[in-house]
């Protein structure tokens, strides 16, 4: 009985039309592999060619129904790596055995399978409205027709041929080109047989023939550690969530009301330790930052970017993989772990996020498919004249929808509570850091960059829409109106900004000599002007330790002990000012040095009396917030606060309250010069005992300890509006806290 499961006919030389798609492939330039490289039809059965330069025998495997499969040797039909051979329509499936100089490799054929990505997907990517992009692009490992391996997408439709590249190929964009899918130019392949760890790139023929510098993958979720610049296929992140009750209370912990004092860090330099990578991982980080955080009394951290960047000098701002969390401290699942056990310890997580502009990077995103795909193709609208960066072309819909599925990839996958994001006011305006003639206007004739606008709003409504209780937290330096406003009524709809305009004043008044502090006390009364405009954080943030400014310490006047005063009063002074809480590493323990991101944080300071005093203050600071609700829950409502003295210019004296329904209010008193003030009279709200909550001038925190040991009964003296009123000793340098004495 004859089988027909493989014809036994001999394979013939190719037809001469078959010539040129043949040269096209093994010289690499075919831009559609599947029309003929695969199973295809011909005659009384079907033909299947591949591609394997250099091997010494392909075989194909042709399976049987009911039977064993049957092996067939085939045949060379071309001396550069073009095998044939025929099988009936009757064989459901084949595989491969390959013969290398090495030994044999069994495999599947990439070509035996069909389209991958639904019309749907390609449909609503093309739209910019997918929520799941992040798992349909990239790389993934999966099952088709029974077969694993691992799923390639990449979006590149101005290109003539794109093929995937990697250790499983030699690097050679001959052996795996893709399929285009037209509708939106995605290409698409199934490599079987490969599985997580493997090395990629995306090798992308421009449509003049040139062959571009390989492409790291824009939605790879891993990557090499750099300079080395592949991307690596993750394995699914399958972590196993032990955050339920962060989870669940994570609305009320992030609202307006709640008390929210981050702590902003670049991990590379919080503490260097040894380890392969030369960089501390996730794990140790969990280990000693947690503790940390959670002595030190702070609700939240900041990271700042942890996106795959190629440039440590960046500091993560100038990021190339928007989905991978950087492999210098560990995987994606490492990450993740830390990420739940920080919430566990009931600390949020924050990461930096730059969807302003990424880096030229040849491997990058840059000139992506031969033309300018992700950035503007006009350098006035498309490069960064200050970073020497290139902007993401807002207007496409393909981009919003990267850059948004990022967003939502790390809310959904990681468990992160929100994302600050980077220069925004480079984002919202068209002329933003340049001269008349090096920029365009809009379709209106304006500054304003329309596209930018419209990508945020979007953005702020997918997470309110898919992470209702996630913070989005613009840092944004100008007076654009609305930034916290919903779109709906016009605004971009963060969550909070960060207040600049009060970092700058206020940093401006402490940088004063106390002798001429009188004359500038509205650089501290002025930021109540506008303090309910928006829902701020007043940010001590990283850009205020760097490029020549000096440590917060170190622009701080007098000698050692009046600077640190000077540094104690200012956190008491921004700790009861309304606005949630920023601060960067090294400033709780006063560090002295500029921070570098080479350099870890000046850790010995914790050994110094006054470096440790700072450390206390913080830690009582952040105490006191947290359990006054005074302190927070009225931060944008004008009933929260209430000027006691804003006009002492004489004394040099500031004093106000913080408020709150149901809850004991907190006496403010601040001053700013080294001069102790006897008998000094305040106005209080009520009569009865007070007492000293906080002074900045204790022993324990390095002071003079200059403090109200006991009680202080109000008097029904009238003073400041108020019918009660405290006298009080005003310590030199120092802020005060004074709360109703409780029963």
């Amino acid at each position: 009985m004859t089988d027909t499961t493989l014809t036994q006919v001999t394979e013939k030389s190719p037809k001469p039309q078959e010539q040129g798609l043949i040269d096209a492939i093994v010289e690499g330039r075919c831009h559609d592999p599947f029309s003929y490289l695969g199973r295809h039809r011909e005659g009384r059965g079907n033909i299947v060619r591949v591609f394997y330069p250099d091997a010494v025998e392909v075989r194909l495997v042709a399976e049987r129904k009911g039977k064993p499969p049957l092996e067939k040797k085939m045949e060379r039909i071309d001396e550069r790596g073009i095998y044939a051979a025929t099988i009936s329509l009757q064989a459901p499936r084949y595989s491969l055995r390959i013969l290398w100089a090495d030994g044999w490799q069994e495999t599947h054929d990439p070509y035996s399978f069909g389209t991958l990505i639904g019309d749907l997907d390609l449909y609503l990517f093309s739209e910019g409205n997918h929520r799941d992009i992040d798992q349909i692009m990239g790389a993934h490992i999966a099952e088709v027709d029974g077969v694993a391996g691992v799923r390639f997408s990449v979006w590149a439709p101005n290109a003539l041929r794109v093929s995937v590249i990697g250790d499983f190929n030699i690097w050679d964009g001959r052996r795996h080109p893709m399929r285009l899918r037209h509708s939106a130019g995605i290409w698409e392949l199934f490599v079987p047989g490969i599985g997580s760890g493997e090395r990629y790139k995306f090798e992308i023929m421009a449509q003049n023939g040139t062959v571009l510098p390989a492409k790291a993958d824009p939605y790879a979720r891993y990557a090499e550690l750099p300079p080395a610049t592949a991307s690596i296929v993750a394995p699914p992140l399958e972590h196993h969530w032990e955050d339920q009750d962060w989870m669940a209370k994570r609305a009320s912990r992030q609202g307006l009301e709640a008390p929210i004092s981050i702590y902003e860090l670049h991990v590379p330099s919080w503490q260097r330790i040894n380890s392969p990578t030369g960089y501390i991982s996730w794990n140790d980080l969990g280990d000693r930052l947690i503790p940390y955080i959670k002595d030190l009394g702070f609700t939240h951290i900041e990271l700042m970017p942890i996106t795959e960047y190629p440039f440590s000098g960046s500091w993560g701002y100038q990021p190339l993989s928007m989905y991978a969390p950087t492999s210098r401290h560990g995987t994606p699942a490492e990450f993740a772990r830390f990420v739940d056990r920080c919430h566990q310890a009931s600390i949020g997580v924050i990461i930096d996020w730059v969807p302003a502009h990424f880096p030229t990077d040849a491997h990058g995103l840059a000139l992506f498919d031969g033309t300018h795909l992700y950035e503007h193709s006009d350098p006035k609208e498309g490069y960064h004249q200050d970073w020497h960066t290139l902007i993401y072309n807002f207007g496409r819909t393909e981009i919003r929808n990267f850059l948004t599925g990022s967003a939502l990839y790390w809310l959904r996958n990681f468990h992160v509570d929100g994302l600050r994001v980077d220069a925004v006011a480079s984002m919202l305006y068209r002329d933003y850091s340049r001269k008349d003639g090096e920029w365009c206007p809009n379709i209106y004739g304006g500054r304003e960059n329309l596209e930018a606008v419209n990508f945020m709003r979007e953005l702020s409504g997918i997470v309110r829409d898919y992470c209702h209780d996630a913070m989005l937290i613009a840092e944004e330096s100008t007076a654009w109106p609305g930034v916290t406003a919903p779109p709906e009524i016009g605004g971009l709809g963060f969550r909070y900004k960060w207040n600049m305009g009060w970092m700058h004043d206020t940093l401006r008044y402490m940088q004063q000599d106390p002798l001429w502090r009188r004359y500038h006390g509205s650089d501290v009364t002025f930021g109540m002007i506008y303090a309910y405009t928006e829902h701020f954080i007043l940010p001590l943030s990283h850009d205020e330790v760097v490029h020549g400014k000096g440590s917060l310490l170190s622009r701080m006047p007098g000698d050692d002990w009046r600077r640190h005063a000077n540094l104690r009063a200012y956190y008491a002074l921004m700790w009861a000012y309304p606005g949630k809480k920023l601060l960067f590493m090294g400033g709780e323990f006063a560090q002295w040095e500029e921070w570098h991101n080479d350099r870890e944080l000046a850790w010995h300071r914790m050994n110094d009396k006054l470096g440790r005093g700072v450390f206390e203050t913080m830690r009582a600071l952040n105490g006191l917030y947290q359990s006054e609700r005074a302190l927070s829950s009225r931060d944008f409502q004008h009933d929260g606060f209430r000027w006691v003295i804003a006009d002492d210019t004489e004394n040099t004296v500031f004093a106000w309250l913080r408020q709150a329904p149901d809850a004991d209010p907190v006496l403010v008193v601040c001053n700013m010069t080294p001069v102790v003030h006897h008998d000094y009279r305040i106005g209080v709200p009520m009569g009865g005992d007070w007492v000293e909550r906080l002074n900045t001038d204790q022993d324990l925190f390095g002071g003079s300890g200059i403090v109200h040991e006991g009680p202080i009964t109000a008097s029904r003296e009238s003073a400041h509006g108020m019918e009660h009123s405290l006298v009080l000793t005003l310590p030199p340098l120092a802020v005060m806290y004074l709360m109703p004495r409780r029963g």
